[in-house]
Parts: structure tokens; C-alpha cells; sequence
């Protein structure tokens, strides 16, 4: 009789045992089976969300079975604390498992917003309000206003901003990328300001600043900017004016209407460099490390001039006669272009 009993109580642990096995054995599976995801999904993890929230995020989006013993599980394991807020991309082949590790991973959607070398501020700002995701808090505020939030010590917002691209997450605001491009723009600046070539016609590191946005609107291609920064620079040294249309353009502002007229050149603003001495009072449009670079590291050849070829190069001259001797070819040149054929 005993041995009965004893017999019974070993089978039934036994078959306890194997039940228990069989059911860790199936969650296991179930942990990596993967979850019938036949397209990249969204999925927002907002701030201060909770392990059973996000299991029922799962169990909406992707189809997750059994959402509170996953909970479950993942509470036990301690996962529920190391969740992280963001947007994150669940893909086809992932599991309960995956997933999980995936949100807790911090390794949100990103998303881009360009700052285009040689555009305004202005046009940066509205890049970046039309940008998704965003948060904006600075629409309708002046440009005053702007530099106030970004805690700037510049005098004007134009140049402020360091051209290049921004990755952000759902949520973040406009605010913060703004500090980037100001902090990007100031690091930069410093940089190029330490090593720059000596003797050079500026007072402090924003009249450089000015230079290279000149130089950016000036220059077509790269290889030309030392060059143009070059007849500049002697300029400035020799006290001739700068004359510079797109200066003259940025002077004009919104009714500027793709043509520069002799009335334009002879009307006095700020930025009228073919009326005022030296340089304009700001920047006129973002400037990349490139032009900064020139400005700080002008050509040490003799030009003076140079006008544009058509072809986005420029043909440099020594003296007024060959400026004015080339002017006239590529004015030629473009009349014979654009005639047409007899």
C-alpha cells in the first residue's frame, strides 16, 4: 500500500514536473516566435509609458498574444524600468523577444533636416518648421526673439546658423536644433579662426564670418573660393570697395526680382558694397566651413577682379582693362549663346 502511494507521488511530481517544463519549454517559443509583421511598423513608446501599456502597443500594432503574461515577464526580468521613450521601427522577423530589446535599445527613428550652405537664416527656419515630427515653438517670434531663446551673442540671426544636417527624434523641439546649428556655427568658427593665415583685414572672428558668406554666395565651385576670397581680402587691404552683387542682393530683399539694376547699385543700403567701405554689417546667408576656411586662408596671387564665366567659374583679372576686357567676351559670349541659329 505504501509503495502504491508512493509510486502515485512520484508520477505526480513527475508529470508536474514535465507539465512545467513543457510549459517554460512553450513561453520560450513563444518569446521567439516571430510576430506576423509584414511591413515596417511605428511604434511610439510615449515618456512615463509602462511595460502593460506598451504590451497592449504591441498587441494593437503587431499582434501580440498574451500581453499580460508578457508583462509578466518582462517585470520579472526587470525590463519594464529600462524602457525607453521614442518612436522606434519594428520590422518583419522580429519576436516578442526582439522587439522588447528593441524599444529598450534607445535607438529611435531619426529624422533629417538640411541647413543648405549660402541660404538665409530665414529660409533655414522654414526648412526646419516644415520638417514632420517636429515640435515648433518659435513660429511668428523675431528674429530678436530667436537669439534671445538661443541665449546668442549675436547682433543679427543671419550666419548664426551652421549649414549642415540635423537627425532629431519625434518630439524634440525647434528650439534644440537651433542651439546645435549655433553651437555647430560658433565650434567651427573658433576652429578656422585659430589657424587662420596672419595679417588678414579683420578685427574679431564675425567680420571673418561675414567674408565667408560673401564668399559662399560668390563662389560656384570649391576650388575657386581661396581665389575669390584672394580679391577680397586685397580689396579690403587696399581699401577699394568690395562690389559684390550678391551683397547689393541681399540689400534688396524680398522685391529683388532676379535682375540687378543700375538703380539697385546706386541706391545706398548697409549692404550696398558698391557704395559702402569695407564690409557689410552682417552676414548675408549661412556659411560652411569651406568658406570660412578661404576667408581665413585667401590665395596669395595679385587679382583684383573676377567676373563669372556662365559655367559656374569665374575668370580672374589683374587689372581694371582685363576685368573690363572679359566682362565684354562673356557678354559676348552668352549674346551668342542664347541667339538663335541662322
Amino acid at each position: 500500500m505504501k509503495k502504491t502511494v508512493l509510486r502515485y507521488v512520484l508520477l505526480l511530481v513527475a508529470v508536474t514536473g514535465l507539465a512545467t517544463v513543457g510549459a517554460y519549454m512553450e513561453f520560450e517559443a513563444y518569446l521567439d516566435r516571430p510576430l506576423p509583421i509584414t511591413s515596417t511598423v511605428l511604434l511610439d513608446v510615449r515618456p512615463g509609458s509602462g511595460m502593460s501599456q506598451v504590451a497592449q502597443q504591441l498587441a494593437e500594432q503587431v499582434s501580440l498574444t498574451r500581453p499580460r503574461l508578457f508583462t509578466l515577464w518582462a517585470r520579472y526580468r526587470g525590463y519594464d524600468t529600462r524602457l525607453r521613450a521614442g518612436e522606434y521601427e519594428l520590422v518583419t522577423g522580429m519576436s516578442p523577444r526582439t522587439a522588447l530589446a528593441h524599444l529598450m535599445s534607445g535607438r529611435s527613428v531619426q529624422y533629417p533636416v538640411t541647413f543648405i550652405e549660402g541660404t538665409t537664416s530665414r529660409q533655414a527656419l522654414e526648412a526646419l518648421w516644415q520638417s514632420s515630427k517636429l515640435e515648433v515653438t518659435l513660429q511668428g517670434r523675431s528674429d530678436e526673439e530667436i537669439l534671445a531663446a538661443l541665449q546668442s551673442t549675436f547682433t543679427s540671426l543671419e550666419g548664426a546658423l551652421y549649414p549642415d544636417t540635423y537627425f532629431y527624434t519625434s518630439g524634440d523641439t525647434d528650439l534644440s536644433i537651433l542651439r546645435r546649428a549655433a553651437e555647430r556655427l560658433n565650434d567651427v568658427l573658433a576652429e578656422e579662426w585659430e589657424s587662420r593665415a596672419p595679417d588678414l583685414p579683420y578685427t574679431d572672428p564675425y567680420e571673418a564670418l561675414i567674408m565667408a558668406s560673401i564668399i559662399e554666395k560668390e563662389s560656384g565651385l570649391n576650388s575657386e573660393r581661396e581665389q575669390i576670397a584672394g580679391v577680397f581680402v586685397r580689396r579690403l587691404q587696399m581699401g577699394m570697395r568690395l562690389q559684390s552683387d550678391p551683397t547689393v542682393i541681399y540689400g534688396i530683399g524680398s522685391s529683388y526680382d532676379g535682375n540687378i539694376r543700375r538703380v539697385d547699385l546706386d541706391t545706398a543700403t548697409p549692404y550696398n558694397t558698391y557704395r559702402i567701405d569695407g564690409l557689410p554689417p552682417t552676414p548675408i546667408a549661412m556659411a560652411g566651413r569651406d568658406a570660412l576656411h578661404a576667408a581665413l586662408h585667401p590665395s596669395n596671387d595679385t587679382f583684383l577682379y573676377f567676373v563669372a564665366r556662365g559655367d559656374g567659374g569665374h575668370q580672374f583679372s589683374n587689372t581694371l582693362e582685363e576685368h573690363n576686357a572679359a566682362v565684354r567676351q562673356f557678354l559676348l559670349n552668352r549674346a551668342s549663346s542664347s541667339s538663335p541659329n541662322p
